[in-house]
């Protein structure tokens, strides 16, 4: 096996690590990473190419700790490594998931030593005095970790600054010493170390450029939609434009890459399009309304906006683009014969200058300047063009069969473009590619992937930004009062399932499930879905349910993958920091939910032969079956007088009740068949549900009110939802919506 031992400083890829220290750097940058991150690093890049278990680093670093704990700590610990490091589980660089198993460090791993000179002894056996060398200041040691297979013995380093009991050399030099520290001085004044310096940011620069590319991950962790990103010069902002439900919080944002603060710079839900000034100090975005579109400057930190430009509104297309000089904006808006052409905006003067003339009914769309400012490349029906800024003769690059989507970005060199191409016949979904500037062959980006759009490439930091498209299982809400309101999203992600959602009691939080990270695990999210943080890792748990109290919160666990595989019902501290089993035996016990006094807890379980609804103390004891006749998916009515639980587990399930003292099981009322046996949920005053309707079984949220005995329709559905819950005065549905499409800003590290 492959082990590094020895050296505190180690290399890999555009990373170096110190682990004596604590620091961790990229490019000569610290990047912050402490604690159990941190440690997890250390212990894997120690051992590249070996597996380092789950039960090794629980031993290592969370002793004491229970087993769901401990894996809602790893996983949390292990995924603020992986955004340190710019890596993802799905196509990782440096660390490879082995699921149920541990992780593997997978890049090649080098020991370094800092600049000044060492004297360093090696032993490819280990042992320090049994083949030494002595290196010289300018001869670094060779110490890359060899492609070797497991047999393979990597040498290891003592290092000793300066040998025992010795001065210093400008001490054991007296005079000549000081005369030497003279001639470094002359040497610094008259500009020699500044050569030096530039070699070494030389030497950095080439690391950087031959650094692997990264892949695509979310920028920022909001549940809205976001799009339009736009570089800051230096390449560490972006700004972007939100489109929030929540009033206010729609328009142009602006965040660091690496970092977690946004500063939201307009908050009108028509500003799109936002593009940064030459200088970084401020943000130029269009304001739609009716039938204009308006031109507005504001300060990058924030501040007044302040118009530039008022003109006509091109549907669908309101694109910016700042000169590289500061004198001009280019921008769409129609011309004397009605089409959409370029238009270029002199901030000298305010005035706006026609340089494309397209024939009707071709259209002119998405301007951006080359990085020297001598060329716009631009969008005509469907094709990517480029001509001299100033204006002339154009040059058409793609071919009629690649549609070209949204605007296109220049490569900082100038040398080519990158470009969205939708999805069509063989492609799967939108992409990006690249085509030389000069005209030439394109080439698909491969580490975008696919689902990916409007891209944006850094000048500096090799850095591509751009949307991406999700497919997944969002969480919405609609509010029923009054009625005719639209459903908005609290929860998403860029695939995969959010579900089983729960206000909790005081509404500041939201429980769900989530298979986001791969696994199928609980999270809670602040109530609009907004920084949501993973409590489990388990990888098969689902339907959190939240205690009366809100300090803890109930869940099933599957011991397989399936359901003829046991489940077992945990609870987890609303912190997340400490959990334990409650019902963990060879029957499966899903589908918690709690008493209205928090002292009981009701599952479903098939240990009688059938599925029935139990129920057990939440101190724990022995499980008490409930229901005789079939029963799932129980909720105790707020007033506790009732228990309500679905008949069965299959689609159309009747709703049933007994009363929790004990007696006859009934239906709850003739005709509540929600969609399935989580379509349904108690409020103050009733039962809500959604049910198929009229002749194209469209699906209705329905209301059945206790004390007038009779339904209600309320509101439809776009497409039928499996999870139904809502607020407790029953004023707001919470439900789960298949195949949303929601769109983010995606980043890309090491573009080049």
């Amino acid at each position: 096996m492959m082990e590094i031992n020895g050296s505190d400083r180690l290399r890999f890829g555009a990373y170096e690590v110190d682990l004596h220290t604590h620091e961790l750097w990229k490019h000569g940058t610290r990047v912050k990473l402490v604690g159990q991150p941190f440690e997890i690093l250390a212990v894997l890049v120690k051992r590249p190419d070996q597996l380092v278990t789950r039960e090794e680093l629980r031993t290592q670093l969370w002793p004491g700790d229970t087993f769901v704990d401990f894996n809602h700590g790893l996983n949390a610990a292990v995924n603020k490594l992986r955004d340190a490091l710019c890596d993802s589980a799905g196509d990782p660089k440096y660390i490879e998931t082995l699921p149920r198993r541990g992780y593997r460090f997978i890049a090649a791993v080098e020991s370094t030593t800092p600049g000044s000179a060492k004297r360093l002894t090696a032993s490819p056996s280990g042992d320090a005095g049994s083949q030494s060398q002595t290196l010289a200041p300018d001869e670094p040691p060779a110490t890359r970790v060899p492609e070797a297979g497991p047999s393979a013995v990597i040498p290891t380093f003592d290092i000793i600054a300066n040998p025992p009991n010795e001065k210093p050399w400008w001490l054991r030099r007296g005079l000549p010493g000081l005369a030497v520290i003279l001639v470094v001085w002359f040497l610094v004044n008259i500009g020699i170390f500044d050569m030096l310096r530039s070699h070494s940011e030389r030497a950095e620069t080439h690391a950087r450029e031959s650094a692997t590319p990264g892949s695509l991950a979310p920028l920022t962790e909001l549940s809205d939609g976001t799009d339009n990103p736009a570089f800051s010069p230096d390449g560490n902002r972006v700004a972007f434009r939100r489109e929030s439900f929540v009033p206010g919080d729609s328009g142009i944002w602006v965040k660091h890459v690496g970092g977690e603060e946004l500063i939201q710079l307009t908050n009108s839900s028509g500003d799109c399009c936002p593009v940064w000034s030459p200088n970084g100090q401020s943000v130029a975005f269009s304001r739609l309304s009716d039938q204009q579109r308006t031109i507005y400057e504001v300060p990058a930190t924030g501040g007044e906006v302040r118009k530039i430009y008022s003109g006509s509104l091109v549907p669908g297309h309101a694109e910016l683009d700042w000169s590289p000089d500061g004198h001009n904006i280019a921008f769409v808006e129609k011309d004397k014969q009605g089409t959409s052409a370029i238009f270029t905006l002199s901030r000298g003067n305010q005035t706006a200058h026609q340089i494309t003339a397209p024939a009707a009914p071709d259209e002119d769309w998405g301007p951006a300047f080359s990085p020297d400012g001598n060329q716009i490349a631009f969008v005509r029906a469907g094709n990517l063009l480029v001509m001299p800024a100033a204006g002339g003769e154009s040059r058409r690059l793609t071919q009629a069969s690649m549609r070209v989507l949204g605007s296109p970005a220049w490569t900082p060199d100038g040398q080519s473009i990158i470009f969205a191409v939708p999805e069509f016949g063989e492609r799967r979904g939108d992409e990006l590619w690249r085509i030389p500037a000069a005209g030439g062959e394109p080439t698909l980006v491969r580490q975008a992937g696919i689902g990916v759009r409007n891209p944006a490439i850094a000048k500096g930091g090799f850095r591509l930004a751009c949307v991406g498209l999700s497919n997944a299982r969002s969480i919405d809400q609609m509010d029923l009062y009054p009625p005719g309101q639209k459903a908005r999203t609290l929860v998403t992600s860029m695939s995969g399932e959010n579900a089983g959602q729960q206000l909790s009691p005081d509404g500041r939080k939201l429980a769900f499930q989530s298979d986001r990270t791969g696994g199928l695990d609980i999270w809670v999210s602040d109530r609009n879905g907004q920084n949501p943080i993973q409590f489990t890792a388990v990888g098969t748990a689902g339907a959190p349910r939240w205690s009366p109290d809100g300090k803890e919160i109930v869940f099933d666990v599957g011991l397989g993958r399936a359901w003829t595989f046991p489940r077992a019902v945990f609870l987890i501290d609303a912190d997340g920091r400490s959990s334990r089993p409650l019902v963990q035996d060879n029957f499966s016990n899903p589908r918690p939910s709690w008493s209205h006094d928090g002292k009981w807890i009701y599952f479903a379980s098939d240990r009688s032969g059938d599925w029935q609804v139990w129920k057990i103390l939440r101190s724990g004891g022995s499980p008490v079956q409930v229901t005789r006749q079939g029963g799932f998916a129980a909720e105790e009515s707020p007033d506790g007088a009732y228990l309500y639980y679905a008949k069965h587990r299959y689609e159309f399930p009747e709703i049933w009740r007994v009363p929790v003292g004990g007696g006859y099981e009934t239906p709850a009322y003739p005709g509540i068949r929600p969609l399935d046996w989580a379509a349904w949920t108690l409020v103050e005053n009733g039962i809500l549900y959604v049910e198929p309707t009229g002749s194209n079984q469209t699906p209705t949220v329905s209301f059945h009110d206790f004390s007038a005995h009779s339904v209600r329709h309320l509101a439809v559905l776009d497409k039928p939802p499996f999870w139904v819950t809502a607020t407790r005065d029953g004023k707001s549905v919470i439900f789960d919506q298949p195949g949303q499409e929601e769109s983010h800003v995606m980043l890309l590290e090491n573009f080049r």
